[in-house]
Parts: C-alpha cells; structure tokens; sequence
C-alpha cells in the first residue's frame, strides 16, 4: 500500500501537483489530491483520467475500493470527467467493477475485453513485425503461444518455428518457461486451485461437467467451484458449452487456451528439457497427433470465418460436439464440431492438419457415414446434413472423396 500510495503521489507531481506536498497516508486522502488537481485545471472538454492495473492498487485492508467509490459517485460523476479503468486481474474487474453491487452498481458506460488476436491478427501482428511465416507455420505457432501479443513478441526473424519456441519455451533462460505459474498467481487470488482446474480440463479433450471437475481437481463443489470457472471463461481460458444433440444437457467445461494446452502437453512438471527439445520432436508420431487436436482447438474458436466462408454469416447457429457411445450392436461416433443452423441445415466438420492435400481412404468414408448415420438415428429428417471438412491445403479427389459436401482451407480460417 505505501509503495502504490507513492506512486500515485508521483503521477500526481508529474501532471502539475505542487511537489511540495508529502505523500498521501491513505487512498481516499489521495483521490481527495487527485481531485483538488483536477478541479483547479480548466478544461472546455472531458478530462481524461486513466488509471492502469487497477486491481493491484486494491491491496488488502488499504480500503482501495472504498476511497475509489466515494471519488467517482462523490464527484467525478457528476464532472466532465472520462474515467477509464484497466486491469489485467479479470476477477478482479468482473467482481469489484463489472458486476459491483455497492457503490459502483450500473455505473459503468463502457467495457472493453481484450480478447486473444486471430489468425488473422497474428498474421497483421507478424507483418508489422517484418516477420516472414507463411499461414502454415502461423497456425503451428498459434497451436504453441496462441494468439497472445506477448508471447508472440518474442519470435525472431530469420528463425523457424521450431527454433523460435525452442527460445520461448525450452531453453535454460527462455523467457516463458515458468509462464503458466506466473501467469495464474498473477491474475487469480489462490492461483494454485485455478491451475489444478485446468490441469484437469486438460485430460479429456471436449471437456467435463461441472462435478467431474470437482472430482478430478479436487476443488470442492459448490459456490467456490463455480465462481472459479465463471473467472476461467470470463478470462478465455475455458469454453462453456451445451451439447446440441445427445447427454449431458447441463453445461461441459473444456479447456481452449492454446499456450496452456501447449504448456501442460510438453513442459508442466517435466523437469529439465532439452533446449531444442521442439526441433528434435517436431516431426514425430505422437506431435502430429497432437497437432491434430490442437487444430480442432483452433477451429473451435474461429468459428466466424468458418461461417463466412459457408456463406452463413447471417444465420443463428450453434456449435457443439456430439458423441455417441458404441455397444455390441453397433459402432459408437464421435464429431468435435458441429454447426447446426437455424436454417434446418447441419455442418458435421471433420478437421485435418496435413503438410500436403488430404486424402480420404475408404475406412475414413465409412466412419464419416457412420457419423452421419448417428446424428440422422437421434434427429430423424428434420434437418440436412452436410459433411463439411476443414484441412490445411485441400482434399486430393478420389472415389471417396465426394462425401464431402464442402471443403474449407486455411485461407478461409484467416
């Protein structure tokens, strides 16, 4: 609290307080400097006031909110003033601004959620950079770093893909090494019980149900557990969702953060690595397979330049998986990604990560008939089918291939 009472003082200095004034001794002798400062300039427009990481100032038993809440509806409100807040805490914004019931109730006009950039904006953010990756390799990075600015900074040009994450990642001195702790114990209060939540998430790829969750992170069930979550979504690290067709009805929570899923797959309690673990393994079996599931992931979340390029842009729709259990009679389906639109109309997407065209053999035709099938026995006729696949570069045409109603590329995920 002193430190942060001291740096306010400075700014207060800086933009034409009398510095002959000693530090304030509490937050709402502060805001009371911050006030008389503001009063005293004259200004025939609004007056900006900008306040950064604002949950941190809020230390405990500072009485920060308190003072904060008696300087905005105490005069701010009622002044030419634009008060803009920012904080890298979601929790905290969501609990102590966004949905404040005291003092700063329905008090916002206006709130921007800085959101991961997209495919598109990694690739803009890289160009800026005059870092050179054709879309194959921004979306093998983005599997990696997801579309954070920070992380993305770090790449180098003239390196590979391989070699730049092997620096951000795996090296003795790489700057994100410990980034997954750091980042949870910075943004959550408790950050070890939201980490153990979405170590568990991280198990089963299209999620768990609200008590699966308490069972497998061993976080009690209840108000805790829920309010947790709601943090973990607000924040973009996890996706609620409701299966469109098929059990369970209530909410599944899965895990779309793509530098977490990255980060507990390859260096979570691992120990030492080898500094070009990335290079030497980039190639094998078990990494194609995990780019895989990290393109599903990928797709998953852009889900708006999938409509556009269906031509759907304007249609309500609602995306889900859908998974049916086989038995001895018959085979069991599974589908990561539906779209099922308010047009009576169905995209089943099948999703392929390939360095060439994709080709479909006769085993991959039947299974796809086989989803088909499944959906067709839980909806009957009322709604078209569509087998829709989304690949890197193209489908290599065959006598299966013609299953496919439409084929989206990467192009159409930027």
């Amino acid at each position: 609290m002193k430190d942060q009472l001291q740096a306010f003082h400075y700014s207060l200095i800086l933009f034409g307080e009398d510095g002959e004034l000693t530090c304030p001794k509490s937050w709402l002798e502060a805001f009371f400097r911050l006030k008389s400062l503001l009063a005293k300039k004259k200004s025939k427009g609004k007056q900006v006031v900008f306040i950064d990481e604002l949950p941190w100032m809020d230390t405990p038993k500072s009485k920060f909110l308190s003072a904060f809440e008696n300087f905005y509806n105490g005069w701010a409100a009622d002044e030419n003033i634009l008060l803009i807040i920012c904080g890298s805490s979601s929790s905290w914004i969501l609990d102590n601004i966004i949905e404040n019931r005291g003092g700063l109730y329905n008090r916002l006009t206006c709130q921007i959620k800085l959101s991961p950039f997209s495919l598109k904006e990694t690739e803009d953010f890289f160009r800026h950079k005059n870092i050179s990756l054709g879309r194959y390799d921004i979306v093998r990075t983005y599997m990696a770093l997801g579309g954070i600015p920070y992380y993305l900074s770090y790449f180098v040009p003239g390196k590979s893909v391989e070699q730049n994450i092997d620096d951000i990642l795996f090296r003795e001195q790489a700057p994100l090494k410990g980034e997954f702790k750091r980042l949870f114990n910075t943004l959550f209060a408790h950050g070890e019980k939201y980490m153990d939540i979405v170590r568990a998430l991280s198990k089963r790829n299209y999620g768990f149900t609200r008590s699966e969750i308490a069972q497998n992170a061993g976080v009690p069930y209840g108000g805790g557990l829920s309010t947790m979550l709601k943090m973990l979504v607000e924040a973009d690290f996890v996706e609620e969702y409701v299966r469109v067709f098929g059990s369970p009805k209530q909410p599944l929570y899965r895990l779309k953060d793509c530098f977490c899923i990255f980060y507990l797959k390859y260096l979570d309690g691992r120990g030492k690595l080898d500094e070009h673990f990335w290079q030497n393994s980039a190639r094998q079996k078990g990494i194609n397979a995990w780019e895989g599931i990290a393109f599903e992931r990928i797709c998953q979340s852009h889900i708006q330049p999938i409509k556009n390029a269906l031509g759907i842009s304007g249609v309500t729709t609602q995306t889900s998986n859908f998974i049916v259990s086989g038995d001895e009679t018959k085979r069991g389906a599974q589908v990561d990604l539906l779209i099922d639109r308010a047009d009576n109309n169905i995209n089943l997407c099948e999703m392929k990560f390939y360095s060439g065209d994709f080709t479909l053999d006769k085993d991959g035709e039947r299974e796809l008939r086989n989803k088909v099938s499944s959906i067709r026995e839980k909806i009957g006729w009322k709604k078209n089918i569509f087998p829709t696949l989304i690949t890197t570069y193209g489908l290599k045409n065959n006598a299966y291939s013609g299953i496919f109603q439409t084929v989206l590329t990467l192009d159409d995920l930027f």
